[in-house]
């Protein structure tokens, strides 16, 4: 039986990994790392061609090895690939894919999982879960939907501004992944509508530490009730940038309102005007990734998971990283950090069910016995 099952090999997952083989656990004899995809990357190798390295959210370095300064034309998805690859390699990190896990089987309390994939199973004292949001895109009610007689895509099946030339696209969303679709289809020859539920939120504020912490802090405020995390966007705001002011400036970046249904031929807003649209581009988000955890009924009346750090209350058998707060690449660094030292805490001390401890308590092995290149 293993000690440990590392699900997703993201970013969370991979830092993950990395803490618990410094830490004294052994690849494929204490832990293995299991994911979904063909190669790695994680989520960021599903993006779209046109989300340069220039252009995407800061993309944290995993620990003990720097990404370096890329070049920002070249595709996010490619950079990152060939960072995670070379991550993996590098510190002896072998995971095994394509591994979909599809269920984790609670067992007797206290007693092992059993991690059910679409290969096989594996039973195991504890998980680390970071199998993020990106399999999971939201898409939300709006009547009329089902009538549109034009094309609707999420986020997450985007491809290319240029198939859009010519055409009228109305985005749904307010958060980063919407402006920047926005900017693309212009450049594109498209014409654009920008439907937000409430006016967007540009913010002057530089996004620094300070900032992090604070958002930090508010996302962890709803998941230690128990309840769902909030959109990005809701907590940070939109950074006002130069480019995002030349949009506002030129009218692509002004909200049209909330919408009330979807049409036939477009959309209808709540103040009765109707849009006309050949596409709905709805830039909406995504939800956590968990149905492969529904056996072990971790949700709590309030919709989310009751969380302490990477602590799931339900079952301290299961650590949690990628949600949350958690769910940005430097909240997600920090959170398999974290996952690494309570899951070893915890091996070492089965009856403490929360398995905290700072990474200080947690003594490395050896240096001569501590992680090499491979």
């Amino acid at each position: 039986m293993l000690k440990t099952v590392v699900i997703g090999a993201g970013q969370a997952g991979l830092s993950a990994a990395y803490h618990l083989r410094r830490l004294g656990l052994e690849p494929e004899k204490d832990f293995v790392v299991l994911d979904a995809n063909d190669g790695p990357g994680g989520a960021w190798r599903h993006r779209w061609p046109s989300l340069t390295f220039g252009s995407a959210h800061n993309i944290h370095d995993l620990p003990g090895l720097a990404v370096g300064v890329p070049d920002p034309t070249e595709p996010a998805s490619s950079v990152v690939s060939r960072y995670y690859g070379a991550y993996e390699r590098q510190f002896g990190l072998p995971v095994h894919r394509p591994e979909a896990v599809t269920d984790v089987v609670p067992g007797y309390p206290g007693g092992p999982l059993r991690v059910v994939s679409t290969t096989g199973s594996w039973d195991t004292e504890l998980i680390i879960n970071g199998t993020g949001t990106w399999d999971r895109p939201y898409w939300p009610y709006y009547p009329g939907r089902e009538l549109f007689r034009g094309s609707q895509l999420h986020t997450h099946d985007f491809v290319s501004a240029g198939q859009f030339r010519g055409l009228h696209v109305v985005v749904v969303g307010a958060g980063t992944s919407a402006v920047q679709f926005l900017l693309q289809l212009a450049d594109a020859g498209a014409t654009t509508s920008w439907i937000t539920r409430r006016a967007p939120s540009f913010t002057g504020r530089v996004f620094n530490a300070e900032w992090g912490r604070e958002v930090e802090a508010r996302v962890n405020e709803r998941t230690a009730a128990g309840l769902p995390p909030a959109s990005v966007v809701s907590t940070t705001g939109l950074p006002l940038t130069r480019q995002y002011q030349d949009g506002i400036t030129a009218g692509t970046l002004v909200s049209v309102g909330p919408m009330r249904a979807v049409t036939p031929e477009g959309v209808a807003l709540e103040d009765g005007t109707e849009i006309r649209a050949d596409v709905i581009l709805w830039a909406t988000g995504f939800r956590p990734a968990l149905d492969h955890l529904a056996s072990l009924k971790l949700r709590d009346p309030g919709g989310g998971i009751l969380m302490d750090g990477v602590h799931v209350l339900k079952d301290p058998r299961v650590l949690l990283v990628g949600y949350g707060a958690s769910a940005s690449t430097l909240g997600a660094t920090r959170a398999g950090r974290a996952a690494a030292v309570a899951a070893v805490k915890r091996l070492s001390d089965p009856g403490n069910a929360r398995g905290a401890a700072s990474e200080d308590e947690v003594q490395p092995v050896p240096s001569g016995a501590d992680l090499h290149p491979r």
